[in-house]
């Protein structure tokens, strides 16, 4: 999945915006030290600079907080590419992966909460939600392509947007080996040779009581 955000959009100002502001730079900033087990309601409180029972009236929990955060980070994400070709827009998609990965804030960021989801449940949910978000608004580049002629009809463009990811994701976290332009070069061509195969195509079921396909036989 794609994840995530270089180049954060700017959030709405305003004094609860500030507060909310302070309390989760304050969350990303113990998840990246010490991991989730740093982030106690009391500490982010102390870290941003606002009252304890502000952080208690409107978060209450951990879970709410990693939560927020990861919901705030969904939304100040760079957005989808719109190159206008689909090898360019996968392309775009890796090496954003590749870099939020490699830069040492957030990626220290990802891992702390990968290894917090592993678990608990709350942040597992977020992590879901957060991905689920992200790889939704990366998938429309699939169905503009789709448009296109570049992929076939029926392509699924989620299922293109993780395989894009996956390998880069696998280096980083299994193999911790350093990613590179070429790793994500070859992340979004692998993809994109897949979706040209028909790999991600969604094919139906055949109706009930039809005939089964037969080898060679097309079910669409």
């Amino acid at each position: 999945m794609e994840p995530v955000t270089t180049t954060p959009a700017r959030r709405p100002g305003g004094r609860t915006a500030a507060v909310r502001t302070a309390v989760l730079d304050a969350v990303a900033d113990l998840l990246v030290e010490s991991g989730l087990a740093g982030v106690e309601l009391t500490a982010v409180a102390d870290r941003a600079g606002v009252g304890k029972s502000t952080v208690y009236r409107r978060w209450g929990t951990i879970g709410a907080l990693v939560a927020d955060l990861l919901h705030d980070m969904a939304e100040t994400s760079v957005p989808r590419a719109d190159t206008g070709s689909l090898r360019s827009d996968l392309r775009a998609n890796a090496d954003l992966v590749r870099r939020t990965l490699s830069d040492p804030r957030s990626g220290g960021l990802f891992s702390s909460i990968i290894a917090a989801a592993t678990f608990d449940a709350d942040t597992a949910d977020a992590l879901a939600m957060f991905y689920g978000r992200r790889i939704a608004q990366w998938a429309a580049c699939v169905d503009d392509g789709v448009e296109r002629g570049e992929a076939p009809a029926g392509t699924d463009g989620a299922a293109v947007i993780r395989a894009v990811s996956a390998p880069l994701y696998y280096q980083w976290l299994i193999l911790r080996t350093p990613l590179t332009r070429r790793d994500a070069v070859r992340a979004a061509d692998a993809a994109l040779a897949a979706v040209d195969a028909g790999v991600f195509t969604v094919r139906s079921r055949p109706h009930h009581g039809s005939p089964r396909a037969g080898p060679g036989t097309s079910v669409s």
